[in-house]
């Protein structure tokens, strides 16, 4: 079972290239060097390995442009910065424009915790052409994430029974299964990874980033942020506020929710995404092959995951489409509305007796590859997660609990409320109740919220401009649906971002694209 802020890394599993062949894991190297004075060394990308996703290379930008990969070496522990090191994986595109108009690099983070962004990039390289006339685009796999320092729990085979299990419990029997496979995995982590996984901290990924500003060579820090990314973009500008460069946030994370209500405020934007979904099919000129009212779109959904739970229908051959798995596919379905027509398509297929649609959407949430292989999204997902987040919750707890995330979201409640027992039993302790991104003195930062917005819903927008602090955060709002702004192409909101990013001009605070 995925936890709730996987929710967030969703998108990120799209097939696109890892580094794949260079060594990114601990090393016992203790020299003295100066860490900020290393040079990089770019060389052209290979194709990613099957635990990242298997494919070919990222194919040249438009112009012929190729990609390039290195390995940045930073500290496993910033609080020994003479101690063992790491590998970062990086990738970055060159600027496409004038070089004497170059403004530095632009380093993204796509979200998770737990997306690589050296597979990412390039698979959404082209919708930043933009921004490449003023910039390097460069991107970067997070400690813990990939091959940097990749953690690992379980194998493929305990992955496949891990995501099959029944994520919301009804009784005291599968209760204890929850909590004993719980158990399991994290204690996997340990065995496998225990040496990184004190060291994966949004803090430490933030002094990284700061690492990586100089070594790139920038005086200060450009950056996009996304999803997760902004909660990391808002730690580094905590860190360091005086390096914050022109930053944009989009789809953003509340700073100020402890897990707990991180958790139920998906439960209401996952709940407000599925209604917008039925509501469209509904309204359409055309009749909704999925139900003859937005009510009865999702009566007939809750009915069929009812269903499932004792029933699962055939899904991928030998897997069966569980419960668990269709909320799941239904969940990443939601991501954008550019999805809708696959949820729509898997459902009626479901409704026929076959899961083989929904699966294959699970399974992209999960990282989950064609020929049975995953990738470490899960793992990296957890320990990021487990490693800042202090609050540890039990059963009973959740159970207490139950009926206000019901009330939030009939379907996706139980989904995310036990999906809070993810950290319990952890071995590294969390550092804190939510993250600090208070910023005096850093230059303005972007904030984009959406007011459709499912996984990062549309308030956290405005929490993020006030912890941020007075003259730093400025919010700009889209009118639209799907996770993000940016990447709907909605012209005003790519105008403002352009605008900043580009040329320095700061939107209106309080700008609203429709």
């Amino acid at each position: 079972m995925p936890n709730p802020s996987q929710l967030r890394a969703a998108a990120l599993t799209v097939t696109a290239v890892l580094l794949a062949t260079w060594s990114t894991g601990c090393s016992s190297d203790t020299t003295n060097e100066d860490l900020t004075a290393q040079k990089l060394s770019w060389k052209e990308c290979p194709a990613p390995s099957e635990s990242e996703g298997g494919g070919s290379a990222p194919s040249p930008l438009p112009g012929g442009m190729e990609w390039q990969c290195a390995t940045l070496k930073a500290p496993l522990d910033w609080a020994d910065p003479k101690g063992d090191t790491i590998g970062l994986a990086l990738i970055r595109a060159k600027t496409s424009g004038d070089a004497s108009k170059r403004i530095g690099s632009l380093v993204f983070n796509f979200g998770g915790p737990g997306g690589s962004g050296v597979t990412t990039l390039p698979a959404f390289g082209k919708d930043y052409a933009a921004l490449r006339t003023r910039y390097d685009l460069v991107s970067f796999d997070p400690r813990g994430v990939g091959r940097s320092a990749g953690v690992e729990c379980e194998d493929d085979q305990q992955l496949d029974k891990y995501f099959q299990q029944d994520a919301t419990p009804d009784d005291a029997a599968e209760t204890q299964d929850l909590l004993r496979n719980t158990k399991s995995f994290n204690a996997a982590c340990e065995k496998n990874s225990g040496k990184v996984l004190p060291h994966v901290r949004t803090t430490d990924a933030a002094r990284d980033m700061d690492l990586m500003r100089q070594v790139l060579g920038d005086d200060k820090l450009h950056y996009f942020g996304i999803s997760y990314g902004t909660e990391l973009g808002g730690v580094y500008a905590h860190l360091f506020p005086k390096n914050v460069g022109r930053a944009v946030f989009d789809g953003v994370v509340d700073p100020t929710q402890n897990p707990e209500q991180s958790s139920l405020g998906q439960a209401k934007g996952f709940q407000l995404a599925l209604d917008n979904f039925a509501d469209d099919c509904t309204s359409k000129v055309e009749d909704c092959p999925i139900g003859d009212t937005a009510q009865d779109v999702k009566d007939r959904i809750a009915k069929l995951l009812k269903d499932l739970e004792t029933k699962p229908i055939p899904g991928i051959f030998p897997r069966e489409l569980t419960q668990t798995a269709a909320t799941n596919g239904i969940a990443q379905s939601l991501y954008s509305k550019d999805f809708w027509e696959y949820l729509t398509e898997g459902l009626q297929q479901a409704y026929d007796g076959d899961g083989k649609v929904l699966m294959l959407l699970s399974d992209s949430m999960n990282g989950r590859n064609e020929n049975g292989t995953y990738s470490n999204i899960t793992a990296a997902n957890i320990s990021i997660n487990c490693a800042d987040d202090k609050p540890r919750y039990t059963a009973d707890f959740v159970r207490s609990r139950l009926p206000e995330f019901r009330a939030a979201s009939p379907l996706f409640g139980d989904y995310l409320a036990w999906g809070m027992v993810s950290c319990t039993d952890w071995a590294v302790p969390g550092a804190a109740d939510h993250p600090d991104v208070s910023a005096p003195g850093a230059a303005p930062i972007l904030v984009v919220g959406n007011t459709g917005d499912p996984a990062t819903p549309y308030e956290g927008a405005r929490k993020m401009v006030d912890a941020l602090g007075k003259g730093v955060g400025v919010q700009l709002t889209y009118k639209g649906q799907g996770h993000g702004a940016y990447d709907s192409k909605n012209k005003c909101v790519q105008g403002a971002v352009n605008g900043y990013l580009l040329q320095g001009t700061v939107p209106a605070a309080g700008t609203v694209c429709s």
